[in-house]
């Protein structure tokens, strides 16, 4: 005899249950790299270079060397002999490990000091001369394919200029055809400034190279460690299964920790030479100074509408500013990202894309920070873009955009760059949306405000992000397909543990995939342990990061519970003494068609698993699946803010903000609550304070706190959450569309499209991020747009 299990109480899908990894967390027990202390460990600092272009005459390492406690000093010519000056990157290019020949942004690795503690090796650093012949700096894609402009990648081959690629998707002739006809075209231009994700903890590594066993363990800040093995492997020539690679608690990522960095490969030679343990932390400024940037997109957009509101076409080019190197961390085939996957949700027939990229003098840019691989531009750009054509039209921002919104009868939808949507609810999200921000009653609110003088403003933005990627016939990375994996034991006790080959930094992971087995299997899910990020005992996978968590992961982990309930119910056949076909299951237990109360529960058939397993069949109640996806998965959301502009000062404040996410099943409301949250916050800082740029020099501009302004729950504003509209992926295992970035990808647009809006009149079109007020002020005295693109002047 056995009964069902109620799926809230064992805390399964829907359940609202505290993430289990704060238990150590909020206790202070969380074990992040820096906390891990070997026997012997030496530690290891990075000189970095002061100007943004300039050949290397010299490097004399001399008086570093002369420092009690200094055991290494390694330069570029030290690497180069071991064939390790320059390594892979993620886009197939090359990336300098430490400079030889020249620099070619503020920041770049130089040379590195190993010595018995950090300050050791600091002061060694300092006493290092380099000779530095300075050379002239390019800081944007203009300035980059500028006649006569120096070239910056002259190490390269068949390298005569700075472009790195020309791309384009969609169809030119039938686009051209379409503006042709239209009643009128609607143009902006903007830019996407540089933001960088800013992680708590920076990044940091531990190699420990065993001569005895010729085995490499690399304790490091990564999102991918079977990726990162992967690409050791290939730069240090070590065998593969001679590496580990193990992600301790990882203090934030958001695409940051994902690519293969300087410091890395330095911290694993001098292991290796030195046959000791080495440590290398990242200071503050470093990271914020050279490692992976995000954004820095520029674009020139038109749209083609008849005079009803209809869409009839659309044309984007976009030059990306990639900076020194092209480290991009993206699918392979698609140069640009998934920018293309703009006005997925509008019901537009044709339309065409150009994309250029560039070198310049600065840090390596194109990290997906909180976004699927430059999602978060398109969708800034389709969002603005809508706005003006909007204004352009004389229209409604709410009906314009209900207007053209793919029908929820028109799926699975084709757009016009080729991506296939499979499910939503566009408009019901925009209703919903509206009613909570009481749109009509604002809009009077805001005529009444602005004939006494006062600036009120509605910004709205809806996104459809394409998540996990993806399928294997067009998704990969150095060739590798992105599928990704589990790996589940269930033993003899009923517990059960589960291996991914993803790595959460803050997801909840350990939460979440154990509630996915309760939802297939009827385990509690507190009695199932999750484990992650060590290359030795996890299956491969791709790693966490562009919202590929559920829709991949997650989804390995349905299919593999599935794997263990398929031998489970051969074991419940033969415990029943029924054939096969008789059992039946619900949630915990399986029973005998004929006779329901007759049946056994999934821990009776753990046990006889490894105690009374029928002949024949293999003992142990495991399994290991890979999920290759068959599609991406499309969650939708609507943002709505209002605000009032200050004319005097061009302080602008949040009065409200409505947030109405469709992303399938929700795993953990509470946790998707707590990312949606978090990616509202970002949303708004992006629009509002974070501001790094550059000035003539290619000096870094906002390489601090003082200027990058992370915001904090004072200047936060809050948010209205909304769950009603749900609509399941119909391809996903449970129907989960993924969350993590949505808020980031769509909120920044909401904002400044309700900035824009509060000024509507003064015949400005476009005031690029951050909004600060210097700029909303400027732009409302002057009538006229506001550009933040560098080069900035350094005094301002």
């Amino acid at each position: 005899m056995s009964q069902a299990v109620d799926e809230i109480k064992i805390g399964g899908i829907g359940a609202s249950r505290k993430r289990v990894e704060d238990n150590r967390f909020i206790r202070g027990k969380g074990n992040y790299t820096d906390d891990i202390v070997l026997p012997g460990m030496l530690h290891m600092e990075i000189l970095r270079s002061p100007l943004a272009h300039a050949r290397i005459k010299s490097i004399d390492a001399s008086k570093a060397w002369d420092i009690p406690g200094v055991h290494l000093v390694l330069t570029g010519e030290m690497m180069a002999t071991r064939n390790l000056a320059w390594m892979p990157t993620l886009s197939y290019d090359t990336q300098a490990v430490l400079a030889t020949d020249k620099v070619r942004f503020q920041g770049q690795e130089v040379a590195c000091v190993i010595a018995d503690d950090p300050y050791i090796a600091k002061d060694a650093c300092e006493a290092i001369v380099v000779d530095y012949e300075p050379l002239p700096v390019i800081v944007n894609p203009s300035q980059a394919v500028a006649e006569g402009a120096p070239v910056i990648r002259d190490d390269k081959e068949n390298q005569p200029d700075n472009v790195i690629y020309d791309w384009e998707v969609g169809d030119r002739d039938g686009t051209d055809r379409a503006f042709a006809s239209a009643d009128l075209v609607s143009k902006l231009e903007l830019h996407y400034p540089r933001s960088h994700p800013s992680p708590i903890e920076c990044c940091g590594s531990i190699a420990d190279f065993n001569r005895a066993t010729s085995k490499l363990t690399v304790y490091m800040t990564t999102q991918a460690p079977h990726i990162i093995r992967a690409a050791v492997a290939m730069v240090a020539e070590l065998p593969e299964h001679m590496i580990r690679i193990i992600s301790p608690d990882i203090g934030g990522g958001f695409g940051n920790k994902v690519p293969v960095y300087p410091g890395y490969v330095c911290s694993i030679l001098a292991s290796i030479l030195l046959e000791r343990p080495v440590k290398w932390i990242e200071d503050k400024s470093g990271n914020l100074i050279s490692t992976g940037f995000a954004r820095d997109v520029y674009l020139k957009g038109e749209m083609a509408l008849r005079r009803d509101g209809k869409i009839l076409a659309v044309r984007m080019h976009t030059d990306a500013d990639h900076g020194a190197f092209f480290s991009d961390a993206q699918p392979s085939k698609f140069k640009i990202g998934l920018m293309h996957s703009a006005f997925a949700a509008y019901d537009i027939p044709v339309a065409h894309l150009t994309a250029q990229g560039t070198y310049s003098n600065k840090a390596p840019g194109g990290v997906a920070y909180r976004c699927s691989f430059r999602v978060t531009e398109a969708m800034f750009f389709q969002e603005r873009m809508m706005q003006a054509a909007a204004d352009d039209l004389g229209m409604d921002q709410a009906a314009f955009r209900r207007m053209n919104f793919v029908p929820d009868e028109a799926f699975p939808h084709r757009t016009p760059f080729g991506f296939l949507t499979d499910s939503g609810q566009y408009a019901k999200c925009l209703d919903v949306g509206l009613k909570a921000i009481d749109y009509q009653n604002f809009r009077q609110q805001q005529a009444d405000a602005r004939s006494r003088g006062r600036l009120l403003g509605l910004g709205i933005s809806t996104m459809t992000e394409p998540l996990g990627a993806g399928n294997s016939r067009e998704y990969d990375i150095l060739g590798i397909k992105m599928f990704d994996s589990a790996e589940l034991k269930v033993h003899m006790t009923g517990k059960a543990i589960v291996r991914t080959g993803a790595r959460t930094q803050g997801q909840g992971h350990e939460t979440t995939w154990a509630q996915i087995v309760a939802h297939e299997l009827g385990i509690p899910a507190e009695d199932v342990v999750v484990e992650e990020g060590d290359t030795d005992t996890a299956p491969f996978g791709m790693g966490t990061y562009a919202s590929r968590s559920t829709p991949v992961a997650g989804a390995a982990v349905a299919m593999v519970s599935r794997k263990i309930r398929a031998k489970a119910r051969k074991l419940a056949a033969h415990l029943l003494e029924v054939s096969e076909e008789d059992i039946e299951w619900e949630l915990g237990r399986f029973y005998i068609r004929s006779a329901p109360d007759r049946g056994v529960t999934i821990q009776e058939c753990a046990i006889a698993a490894y105690a009374n397993m029928p002949d024949g069949m293999e003992p142990g109640l495991d399994a290991t699946a890979y999920y290759d996806p068959p599609n991406l998965t499309w969650p939708f959301a609507v943002y709505i803010v209002t605000v009032e502009v200050d004319p005097e000062t061009g302080v602008w404040d949040v009065l409200n903000m409505v947030a109405v996410d469709d992303c399938g099943v929700r795993i953990n409301p509470m946790i998707v609550e707590g990312q949606i949250m978090g990616g509202l916050t970002e949303a708004y800082a992006m629009s509002n304070m974070q501001f790094i740029t550059f000035d003539a020099d290619g000096n870094c501009v906002g390489a601090n706190y003082m200027d990058y302004l992370l915001p904090t729950a004072w200047e936060t504003p809050g948010f209205e959450l909304h769950s009603e509209v749900v609509t399941p992926c119909p391809h996903h295992p449970i129907g989960a569309k993924g969350i993590g970035e949505c808020a980031a990808v769509g909120g920044p647009a909401a904002f400044v499209n309700a900035v824009i809006d509060a000024i509507n009149g003064t015949g400005v079109r476009n005031i690029d991020m951050p909004l600060l007020p210097d700029r909303v002020w400027e732009a409302i005295t002057y009538r006229r747009d506001v550009s933040g693109a560098p080069p900035v002047r350094s005094d301002d």
